[in-house]
């Protein structure tokens, strides 16, 4: 087994009086197993650039190597920097100490444990973890107050639970940084919190260990109020961006299509519409079947499940009876086509994505038995979010929902149903969804529940407005000849 390299950050400004001692502080028990400790003079107005070189060429105890940024970069801009001198001078593990003594070099090898381990991917050293620590040690009552105040918003709004966000001592994989864009974050003081919603939202593995607090003479470098300000609206623009309102660099790096889970999500929607018109052992066509999640459980209730998807995920193969990877902007792949003839089509948050989502309906036709339901799911582009912001001139695209940056299409409830039936395809029934507050953690919840009734009365009062998607039923038109002929039916169809 190859042993992970560890590289130590210590960012520095004016810390001219505290720097050696934090250095000298790192446990020389530990120093064999620190490859480079990189120090990072954030254009400091004292001498602490000089004195960094002078304990450099004093004693060879660590492997220092010391720089002075050009020009002041800000806190998160200093971390930015540092982590990626150290991915590129090949350093697995990045341990980030202040340069100002408020952390304990001491505890260095308790944080960077549980990553040699492999059983974290982040490591946070908190103050909060053991009972009356933060006050023992210094914390003023007004910080620990704010602290404790700020950490409980955190942990509700964005659903990671810590003991402390405030702590500045921390340990990362550089891989799991690297799969974030950090370089997008924040120069500011929040650029610690951003970088820990963006990890959280990639799935990585975050853990806290305790750590001993300290408060001396050091000179504080934040505004409390403006970092207050900064870090709170981090975590709603987070949470909104989860839900799909206003694009953020700081969620949704997960590209694994998910499950929708809500009792009005369109997965639980066409499930259900599945159990209600397909027969028993019914031969299914999922179209862009993303992990094959839906299809697992249509496989589970007896059907034959054959997916089409051009990126699938790992695991997908096991959900499915045969897997065809091919791009549906393409049109129907023949190898799909010939397992046929289907009796339910799924078409669920895939026609959006299509240049011609017609053609690929179309082509559907000649795959499927002339009694085969079609089901397809669709966002509304005249639900109220995307109306609010075109009203407001602030159109654009977002990492997922209705504005999501990957949609080509966007479609009404008219606009949709004639796609279909100019694609030879009349429409049967109309289901409509709500919007995706599972996906924020508050199903359960009593805010959640509100909400959701709240959207649900919408939806039953004014459907155009309040529905998130149209599922739709769709069976083959009678009066469409071939796939060659213009239709010369089309559908009624609600407004």
């Amino acid at each position: 087994m190859i042993t992970p390299r560890i590289g130590i950050l210590v960012v520095a400004y004016n810390a001219v009086s505290t720097l050696v001692d934090v250095l000298d502080r790192i446990p020389e028990s530990f120093r064999d197993s620190i490859d480079v400790v990189l120090v990072s003079d954030d254009h400091s107005t004292d001498q602490t650039y000089e004195t960094a070189l002078e304990y450099k060429e004093r004693t060879d105890a660590l492997p220092l190597t010391v720089v002075r940024q050009p020009r002041n970069l800000g806190y998160g801009g200093n971390q930015k920097f540092g982590y990626r001198w150290l991915a590129e001078h090949g350093i697995d593990i990045a341990v980030l100490l202040h340069g100002d003594g408020q952390y304990a070099p001491e505890v260095m090898p308790e944080l960077v444990e549980p990553l040699l381990s492999e059983q974290a991917d982040v490591v946070l050293g908190s103050r909060m973890l053991t009972a009356g620590g933060a006050r023992a040690g210094g914390m003023p009552l007004y910080k620990y107050v704010g602290n404790k105040i700020l950490t409980s918003f955190q942990n509700r709004v964005s659903g990671l639970v810590l003991s402390e966000w405030h702590s500045g001592y921390r340990a990362f994989s550089l891989a799991a940084l690297e799969r974030i864009p950090f370089e997008e974050n924040s120069d500011g003081f929040d650029f610690d919190t951003e970088v820990l919603l963006q990890l959280y939202d990639s799935g990585a593995r975050i853990t806290e260990v305790p750590i001993p607090t300290y408060y001396g003479d050091e000179i504080c470098h934040v505004n409390g109020l403006a970092y207050a300000k900064d870090v709170s609206l981090d975590v709603v623009r987070y949470r909104l961006a989860r839900l799909g309102f206003g694009a953020s660099h700081l969620a949704r790096w997960a590209s694994a299509y998910e499950w929708k889970d809500a009792p009005d999500a369109s997965h639980r929607v066409a499930l259900g519409l599945a159990d209600e018109l397909v027969p028993p052992e019914t031969r299914v066509l999922d179209l862009g079947c993303g992990g094959g999640l839906l299809a697992a459980e249509l496989r589970a209730r007896g059907h034959a499940v054959v997916g089409v998807e051009a990126v699938p995920p790992p695991g997908t193969e096991e959900n499915v009876d045969r897997l065809v990877v091919a791009d549906l902007d393409d049109g129907l792949p023949r190898e799909a086509a010939e397992d046929g003839p289907f009796g339910l089509v799924l078409a669920l948050d895939v026609l959006e994505h299509l240049r011609d989502p017609g053609r690929l309906l179309r082509e559907v036709h000649d795959a499927c038995s002339a009694d085969a339901v079609v089901i397809s799911s669709v966002p509304n582009i005249g639900h109220w979010y995307p109306r609010l912001r075109i009203g407001l001139g602030r159109f654009d695209y977002d990492r997922r929902g209705i504005l999501d940056s990957t949609h080509l299409r966007f479609f009404t409830w008219r606009s949709f149903a004639a796609l279909a039936s100019r694609s030879g395809w009349r429409v049967e029934e109309r289901r409509l969804t709500g919007l995706p507050l599972e996906v924020l953690g508050w199903g359960t919840r009593t805010v959640g529940a509100a909400l959701r009734q709240v959207d649900q009365t919408g939806r039953t009062v004014w459907p155009s407005l309040f529905a998130y998607q149209y599922v739709a039923v769709l069976r083959q038109d009678p009066a469409w000849a071939s796939v060659d002929e213009s239709p010369v039916k089309s559908t009624a169809v609600e407004a």
